[in-house]
Protein backbone atom coordinates (compact mmCIF):
# COMPACT_ATOMS: atom_id res chain seq x y z
CA UNK A 1 0.00 0.00 0.00
CA UNK A 2 1.26 3.59 -0.28
CA UNK A 3 -0.07 5.82 3.36
CA UNK A 4 2.83 8.50 2.99
CA UNK A 5 5.14 9.68 1.02
CA UNK A 6 7.79 12.57 -0.29
CA UNK A 7 7.96 14.88 -2.91
CA UNK A 8 11.36 16.81 -2.27
CA UNK A 9 12.54 17.37 -5.60
CA UNK A 10 10.44 20.36 -7.29
CA UNK A 11 12.91 21.97 -9.52
CA UNK A 12 13.99 21.38 -13.26
CA UNK A 13 13.59 17.06 -12.98
CA UNK A 14 10.01 17.13 -12.13
CA UNK A 15 9.13 19.17 -15.27
CA UNK A 16 11.97 17.35 -17.41
CA UNK A 17 10.36 14.07 -16.26
CA UNK A 18 6.52 14.70 -16.28
CA UNK A 19 6.57 17.05 -19.11
CA UNK A 20 4.88 19.91 -17.44
CA UNK A 21 5.68 23.05 -16.26
CA UNK A 22 5.20 23.16 -12.55
CA UNK A 23 6.49 26.70 -11.53
CA UNK A 24 2.62 27.98 -11.11
CA UNK A 25 2.33 26.08 -8.10
CA UNK A 26 5.29 27.69 -6.32
CA UNK A 27 6.14 23.96 -4.62
CA UNK A 28 7.55 23.39 -1.82
CA UNK A 29 10.11 20.43 -0.81
CA UNK A 30 7.62 17.83 0.98
CA UNK A 31 9.07 15.46 3.63
CA UNK A 32 5.40 13.65 4.91
CA UNK A 33 3.17 13.76 2.84
CA UNK A 34 -0.19 12.30 4.09
CA UNK A 35 -3.99 11.61 3.39
CA UNK A 36 -6.37 14.34 3.12
CA UNK A 37 -3.56 16.57 2.47
CA UNK A 38 -3.30 18.27 -1.36
CA UNK A 39 -1.10 16.47 -3.50
CA UNK A 40 0.46 16.94 -6.63
CA UNK A 41 -0.90 15.36 -10.18
CA UNK A 42 -0.42 15.22 -13.48
CA UNK A 43 -3.38 14.28 -15.63
CA UNK A 44 -4.46 14.79 -19.56
CA UNK A 45 -6.42 17.70 -20.33
CA UNK A 46 -7.28 17.08 -24.41
CA UNK A 47 -4.86 16.87 -26.46
CA UNK A 48 -1.84 18.38 -23.52
CA UNK A 49 -0.88 17.31 -19.88
CA UNK A 50 -1.83 20.16 -17.37
CA UNK A 51 -0.83 19.96 -13.66
CA UNK A 52 -3.16 19.95 -10.45
CA UNK A 53 -3.45 19.67 -7.09
CA UNK A 54 -6.36 16.87 -6.12
CA UNK A 55 -7.10 15.82 -2.66
CA UNK A 56 -5.48 12.53 -1.29
CA UNK A 57 -8.73 10.45 -1.07
CA UNK A 58 -11.23 9.20 -3.83
CA UNK A 59 -14.50 10.60 -3.40
CA UNK A 60 -17.01 8.78 -5.78
CA UNK A 61 -19.19 11.30 -7.42
CA UNK A 62 -22.25 9.43 -5.90
CA UNK A 63 -21.08 9.97 -2.35
CA UNK A 64 -23.24 11.84 -0.19
CA UNK A 65 -20.23 12.86 2.59
CA UNK A 66 -16.81 13.45 1.99
CA UNK A 67 -15.87 11.98 4.26
CA UNK A 68 -15.24 8.39 2.71
CA UNK A 69 -12.15 9.80 0.94
CA UNK A 70 -10.44 9.69 4.32
CA UNK A 71 -9.84 5.68 3.89
CA UNK A 72 -10.04 5.46 0.30
CA UNK A 73 -6.37 6.57 -0.06
CA UNK A 74 -5.51 3.14 -2.21
CA UNK A 75 -7.12 1.12 -4.55
CA UNK A 76 -5.92 -2.02 -5.83
CA UNK A 77 -5.10 -2.42 -8.93
CA UNK A 78 -6.01 -5.51 -9.72
CA UNK A 79 -9.91 -4.75 -9.19
CA UNK A 80 -10.39 -1.42 -9.21
CA UNK A 81 -11.85 -1.52 -12.41
CA UNK A 82 -14.75 -3.38 -11.43
CA UNK A 83 -15.40 -1.80 -8.17
CA UNK A 84 -18.48 0.52 -8.28
CA UNK A 85 -16.28 3.19 -6.69
CA UNK A 86 -13.30 3.71 -8.82
CA UNK A 87 -14.52 1.80 -12.50
CA UNK A 88 -15.81 4.64 -14.19
CA UNK A 89 -12.31 6.82 -13.48
CA UNK A 90 -9.79 3.92 -14.55
CA UNK A 91 -11.55 4.21 -17.64
CA UNK A 92 -11.28 8.20 -18.12
CA UNK A 93 -9.93 9.66 -15.27
CA UNK A 94 -5.89 8.69 -14.72
CA UNK A 95 -3.95 10.28 -13.37
CA UNK A 96 0.12 10.02 -12.16
CA UNK A 97 1.30 11.36 -8.85
CA UNK A 98 4.67 12.25 -8.24
CA UNK A 99 7.06 11.45 -5.41
CA UNK A 100 10.16 10.84 -4.79
CA UNK A 101 10.27 8.48 -1.68
CA UNK A 102 7.40 6.42 0.05
CA UNK A 103 7.12 4.93 3.54
CA UNK A 104 6.62 1.27 5.37
CA UNK A 105 6.31 0.58 8.47
CA UNK A 106 7.82 -2.89 10.11
CA UNK A 107 6.57 -4.36 13.05
CA UNK A 108 9.83 -4.77 15.08
CA UNK A 109 10.24 -6.37 18.73
CA UNK A 110 11.17 -4.70 21.60
CA UNK A 111 12.60 -5.25 25.34
CA UNK A 112 9.85 -7.41 27.21
CA UNK A 113 8.47 -8.31 24.61
CA UNK A 114 6.53 -5.40 23.11
CA UNK A 115 5.82 -4.29 19.86
CA UNK A 116 6.87 -1.55 17.80
CA UNK A 117 7.11 0.07 14.37
CA UNK A 118 10.28 0.90 12.49
CA UNK A 119 9.24 3.51 9.57
CA UNK A 120 11.33 2.66 5.89
CA UNK A 121 11.87 5.16 3.31
CA UNK A 122 11.45 3.45 0.14
CA UNK A 123 13.42 5.25 -3.11
CA UNK A 124 14.74 4.88 -6.51
CA UNK A 125 18.45 3.21 -6.37
CA UNK A 126 19.62 6.47 -7.97
CA UNK A 127 17.26 8.73 -5.63
CA UNK A 128 15.65 10.50 -8.63
CA UNK A 129 11.63 10.99 -8.73
CA UNK A 130 9.55 8.90 -10.09
CA UNK A 131 5.43 8.62 -10.70
CA UNK A 132 2.73 6.58 -9.40
CA UNK A 133 -0.38 5.61 -10.91
CA UNK A 134 -3.49 7.24 -9.33
CA UNK A 135 -7.56 7.71 -10.43
CA UNK A 136 -8.79 11.57 -9.97
CA UNK A 137 -12.35 12.01 -9.39
CA UNK A 138 -14.51 15.03 -9.32
CA UNK A 139 -17.79 15.46 -6.76
CA UNK A 140 -19.97 18.63 -6.09
CA UNK A 141 -22.39 18.76 -3.25
CA UNK A 142 -25.95 19.98 -3.86
CA UNK A 143 -24.59 23.53 -2.88
CA UNK A 144 -22.55 23.52 -5.65
CA UNK A 145 -19.09 23.09 -3.77
CA UNK A 146 -16.64 20.89 -6.04
CA UNK A 147 -13.66 18.61 -4.95
CA UNK A 148 -11.55 16.88 -6.80
CA UNK A 149 -9.66 14.21 -5.45
CA UNK A 150 -7.07 11.20 -5.76
CA UNK A 151 -6.33 7.61 -4.89
CA UNK A 152 -2.95 5.75 -5.22
CA UNK A 153 -2.72 2.27 -7.05
CA UNK A 154 -1.40 -0.48 -5.66
CA UNK A 155 0.04 -3.94 -6.82
CA UNK A 156 1.64 -6.83 -5.43
CA UNK A 157 5.12 -6.07 -3.58
CA UNK A 158 8.27 -6.67 -5.33
CA UNK A 159 11.12 -8.60 -3.38
CA UNK A 160 12.43 -5.60 -2.22
CA UNK A 161 9.32 -3.83 -0.63
CA UNK A 162 8.06 -7.45 -0.26
CA UNK A 163 10.77 -7.45 3.12
CA UNK A 164 8.36 -4.53 5.11
CA UNK A 165 4.81 -5.01 2.92
CA UNK A 166 3.15 -7.52 0.98
CA UNK A 167 1.93 -4.33 -1.44
CA UNK A 168 3.01 -1.09 -2.81
CA UNK A 169 2.05 1.20 -5.42
CA UNK A 170 1.93 0.90 -8.89
CA UNK A 171 4.80 2.78 -10.23
CA UNK A 172 5.44 3.64 -14.15
CA UNK A 173 8.24 3.42 -16.06
CA UNK A 174 8.47 7.22 -17.64
CA UNK A 175 7.94 5.56 -21.41
CA UNK A 176 4.76 4.19 -20.08
CA UNK A 177 3.41 7.56 -18.87
CA UNK A 178 1.70 8.63 -22.41
CA UNK A 179 -0.23 4.96 -22.11
CA UNK A 180 -1.77 5.81 -18.43
CA UNK A 181 -2.76 9.48 -19.48
CA UNK A 182 -4.40 8.15 -22.87
CA UNK A 183 -8.50 7.91 -21.82
CA UNK A 184 -8.98 8.60 -25.53
CA UNK A 185 -10.37 4.98 -25.64
CA UNK A 186 -12.58 3.37 -22.93
CA UNK A 187 -10.49 -0.15 -23.69
CA UNK A 188 -8.58 -0.34 -20.63
CA UNK A 189 -5.99 -3.47 -21.66
CA UNK A 190 -3.01 -1.47 -21.91
CA UNK A 191 -4.07 0.26 -18.31
CA UNK A 192 -4.26 -2.87 -16.71
CA UNK A 193 -0.88 -4.02 -18.15
CA UNK A 194 0.88 -1.60 -16.64
CA UNK A 195 -0.06 -2.33 -13.45
CA UNK A 196 2.74 -4.36 -12.15
CA UNK A 197 5.38 -4.86 -9.61
CA UNK A 198 8.34 -1.83 -10.46
CA UNK A 199 11.65 -3.92 -10.92
CA UNK A 200 13.51 -4.27 -7.28
CA UNK A 201 16.64 -4.01 -7.95
CA UNK A 202 16.07 -0.63 -9.48
CA UNK A 203 14.74 0.57 -6.03
CA UNK A 204 16.47 0.36 -2.59
CA UNK A 205 15.05 1.12 1.42
CA UNK A 206 16.81 2.38 4.62
CA UNK A 207 15.37 2.63 7.59
CA UNK A 208 14.13 6.63 9.55
CA UNK A 209 13.56 8.14 12.33
CA UNK A 210 10.31 7.69 14.22
CA UNK A 211 9.83 11.21 13.64
CA UNK A 212 7.74 10.40 10.39
CA UNK A 213 5.14 8.53 11.96
CA UNK A 214 3.45 11.65 13.07
CA UNK A 215 1.60 12.90 10.27
CA UNK A 216 2.00 16.62 11.70
CA UNK A 217 5.81 16.80 11.64
CA UNK A 218 7.78 17.90 8.25
CA UNK A 219 10.98 18.68 7.41
CA UNK A 220 14.34 17.08 6.58
CA UNK A 221 14.31 15.25 10.34
CA UNK A 222 11.59 12.63 8.67
CA UNK A 223 14.08 11.10 6.74
CA UNK A 224 17.19 11.02 9.07
CA UNK A 225 18.39 7.71 9.24
CA UNK A 226 19.12 5.42 12.02
CA UNK A 227 20.11 2.15 12.36
CA UNK A 228 18.03 -1.04 13.72
CA UNK A 229 18.54 -4.14 14.32
CA UNK A 230 16.37 -6.61 11.80
CA UNK A 231 14.53 -9.04 12.95
CA UNK A 232 11.26 -10.83 12.02
CA UNK A 233 8.90 -9.36 13.41
CA UNK A 234 6.78 -9.58 10.83
CA UNK A 235 5.02 -6.96 8.05
CA UNK A 236 2.87 -4.18 8.85
CA UNK A 237 0.78 -1.63 6.95
CA UNK A 238 1.81 2.46 6.76
CA UNK A 239 1.47 5.17 9.43
CA UNK A 240 -1.49 3.92 11.19
CA UNK A 241 -3.66 3.96 8.21
CA UNK A 242 -6.16 1.66 7.51
CA UNK A 243 -8.00 2.58 4.56
CA UNK A 244 -10.56 -0.04 2.45
CA UNK A 245 -9.14 -2.61 0.13
CA UNK A 246 -11.35 -2.84 -2.52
Amino acid sequence: MCGRFMLTIVEDRLDKLLGVDFAVWELISRYNVAPTQPVLAVRQNGGRRESVMLRWGFVPSWAKDVAIGNRMINARSETAHEKPAFKNAFKRRRCLIPADGFYEWRRTEKGGGAKGRQPYLITMADEQPFAMAGLWEHWQDPAGNELETCTILTTAANAMVGELHDRMPVILDPEDYSNWLDTSTEDITTAKALCRPYPAELMMHRPVTTYVNNARHEGPSCVKPVEVQENDGGKDSSGGQTPMLF
